[in-house]
């Protein structure tokens, strides 16, 4: 009976092995939880073309939105752990909303990390017929109109929604708060009038903002951004501390043999350290990880301290996913 056992565990592992041997035989499903268009989007026209060459098989986006992004992230994690189904997540849906939703999987541990990808710090945007030219002037002015701003968000308890709630209470002020599949849509709305503020990436906004179409008021980081150099730090326009970037991952299903999440891992790195797709993606706003932290490791290590940091917050401020 022993020997049976054994036979068949080896008869197991050797085709788990053949598999990560042949890996990848056939397209690679890439789930970006929100829409097209917006910044998750970005990441994956951007990385895709030069993973192909490195993996030999091409990386199909499936858009599966709702729910702040938890309707893709479950999707994931309930896929088979082959490496033929992965998923671009962000600290929203990798990190925040796990204390937002009431998640039939956990965060972590239903997850392989495969890779930390690049960041992008938020841009504090407002529609251009809004009456203020400064953040000062927008805080004073939320002061002023509790509950007249409205403010687009792409999910309850994603970063720009946080960010939102600490603007909030730097005005002593309320606001109204309207939440979106994604940040493509909002931005729509943005620039129809519709809402009046947005907490947005540099690559999603950055077109709008050169043509005059939306105003910037700040970049919520500690330094400026390369690509939007004349719009000043939060620290300089007069809210010191309110710091918010966003980080990107790639995750698959917990269990996907290690030989094949080195696969995907090494392809990401081959094309974050390719010159055009640096240039692309700096061009957009985002900050490339360096060389040492382009692993798994530093992917987990960053969500376990954002769960640390936010999951508190989150709880105490009674968000709750709808």
């Amino acid at each position: 009976m022993r020997r049976t056992l054994l036979g068949v565990a080896l008869i197991l592992l050797g085709a788990v092995a053949a598999q990560a041997e042949n890996y990848p035989s056939r397209p690679i499903t890439v789930v970006v939880p929100f829409p097209a268009g917006g910044p998750t989007d970005a990441i994956m026209r951007n990385l895709g073309d030069r993973m192909r060459e490195a993996l030999g098989q091409p990386l199909v986006v499936e858009y599966v939105t709702g729910a702040g992004g938890t309707v893709g992230t479950a999707r994931v994690a309930r896929a088979a752990p082959d490496g033929y189904t992965i998923i671009c997540g962000h600290f929203g849906t990798h990190a925040t909303n796990g204390a937002v939703y009431p998640l039939p999987f956990d965060l972590v541990k239903d997850f392989a990390p495969i890779s930390l990808l690049p960041s992008n710090p938020y841009l504090i945007v407002v529609n251009k017929d809004l009456p203020v030219g400064n953040l000062k002037e927008f805080l004073a002015y939320l002061k002023a109109n509790p509950d007249k701003v409205n403010m687009g968000h792409p999910g309850v308890g994603t970063g720009p929604h946080l960010l939102a709630l600490q603007l909030q209470d730097l005005a002593g002020s309320r606001m109204n708060y309207v939440p979106y599949r994604g940040s493509g849509p909002a931005m729509i709305d943005l620039l129809a009038g519709q809402i009046n503020l947005m907490a947005d990436q540099v690559q999603n906004s950055i077109g709008h903002i050169r043509a005059g179409s939306i105003k910037a008021l700040a970049i919520a980081s500690p330094q400026r951004n390369a690509q939007v150099s004349d719009i000043p730090t939060t620290d300089e326009a007069g809210a010191p501390g309110l710091h918010m970037a966003l980080w990107y991952g790639f995750w698959a299903p917990k269990d996907t043999p290690k030989e094949i999440v080195a696969k995907l891992n090494a392809a990401v790195v081959d094309a974050l350290a390719d010159p055009a797709v640096r240039q692309r993606l700096t061009g957009l706003g985002m900050e490339i990880p360096p060389r040492e932290k382009q692993n798994p490791e530093a992917l987990v290590a960053q969500q376990k301290a954002d769960i640390e940091k936010w999951w508190p917050v989150i709880k105490a401020a009674n968000i709750k996913g709808q």
